[in-house]
C-alpha cells in the first residue's frame, strides 16, 4: 500500500513463486533449507512486482534480538566490511529514499515504520523474544535519533500469529505480560497465550507512535501464509517498507 506521503508498505503471501513443497511457493527466506536459486528467483519476482530493484532491498540475519543497524545500501554492496556478510540484527533503519527494508516472518510480527517528512524508514522483526528484548523501542529510538518525529511516523504491522492462536505455557505468558501487559492473551480454548502484535502496538504507543495499519491475517489460521507453528518446515513471508526517491 502506498500513502500520499510517498511511504510504501507491502506484505507478501505464499503464492506466485517457484519454490517446491514444503516451501511452496513464494518463500523469501534464505535460511530455511530451500534451494538458494529458488529463493533468489522469488526475491526478484517479489521486488519487481512491487516496482523495486531486487538489488536495492536490505535483508537481515534475524536472531530474535534488539540490535538495530543503520543502512544506506544492501549488505551485498559492502555495508558489512565488504565481505557481503549480513550481520545479526532484528531491525534496520535508513535515511536513503528508494532503499527498501525487508523483514522475514512466519508467525512473528513484522513492524514497518516511516517518517516521510524526515525521509527515514525503519523495519523490525518482533517475535515474542524481540518483544521482550525491546526491539520496537530500539528501532523507534534510532529513527528519532536521526531526526524522525514520533507524531509523523506511519506504522504498519504485518501478518502474524494472533493472540487467540499463540498458545504458550502460563509462566511464559506471565513473563511477557510483566514486561508488556497488553500482550497478555488467552486462546479460544481458554489456555494461556501471548498477543505479540498487541504488545507491539502498546510499545509503539509508549514511544508516541500511532499505528496506521494492522493486518487482519493470522498466519497460523491462513492457508495463504507461511506459519512455522503450523508447518515447522516452511517458507518465510516478507514485509517491505520504502520511501519514494
Amino acid at each position: 500500500m502506498a500513502h500520499a506521503s510517498g511511504a510504501h508498505f507491502a506484505f507478501t503471501d505464499r503464492w506466485g513463486g517457484v519454490s517446491a513443497a514444503p516451501y511452496a511457493e513464494l518463500n523469501l527466506g534464505g535460511a530455511v533449507g530451500d534451494d538458494p536459486a529458488a529463493v533468489l528467483a522469488n526475491r526478484e519476482r517479489a521486488a519487481r512486482a512491487l516496482g523495486l530493484d531486487p538489488a536495492a532491498v536490505v535483508w537481515m540475519n534475524q536472531v530474535h534480538g534488539k540490535d538495530v543497524a543503520v543502512v544506506d545500501e544492501p549488505w551485498q554492496a559492502g555495508q558489512a566490511g565488504r565481505t557481503g556478510e549480513i550481520p545479526a540484527v532484528d531491525a534496520v533503519v535508513t535515511t536513503r529514499r528508494g532503499l527498501a527494508l525487508a523483514v522475514l516472518t512466519a508467525d512473528c510480527t513484522p513492524v514497518l515504520l516511516a517518517d516521510p517528512v524526515a525521509g527515514i524508514a525503519g523495519a523490525a522483526h518482533a517475535g515474542r523474544p524481540g518483544l521482550l528484548a525491546g526491539v520496537v523501542p530500539a528501532v523507534v529510538g534510532e529513527m528519532l535519533r536521526l531526526g524522525a518525529d514520533p507524531a509523523r511516523i506511519l506504522a504498519h504491522i504485518g501478518p502474524s500469529v494472533c493472540g487467540l492462536c499463540y498458545e504458550v505455557p502460563e509462566a511464559m505468558r506471565a513473563e511477557v505480560a510483566a514486561a508488556v501487559p497488553e500482550a497478555w492473551a488467552t486462546t479460544r480454548q481458554g489456555t494461556p497465550a501471548v498477543d505479540v502484535a498487541a504488545g507491539v502496538v502498546a510499545q509503539l504507543g509508549r514511544m508516541g507512535v500511532g499505528v496506521s495499519g494492522t493486518s487482519p491475517v493470522c498466519t497460523l489460521e491462513s492457508a495463504d501464509h507461511f506459519s512455522y507453528r503450523r508447518e515447522r518446515t516452511t517458507g518465510r513471508l516478507a514485509s517491505y517498507v520504502w520511501l519514494d526517491g
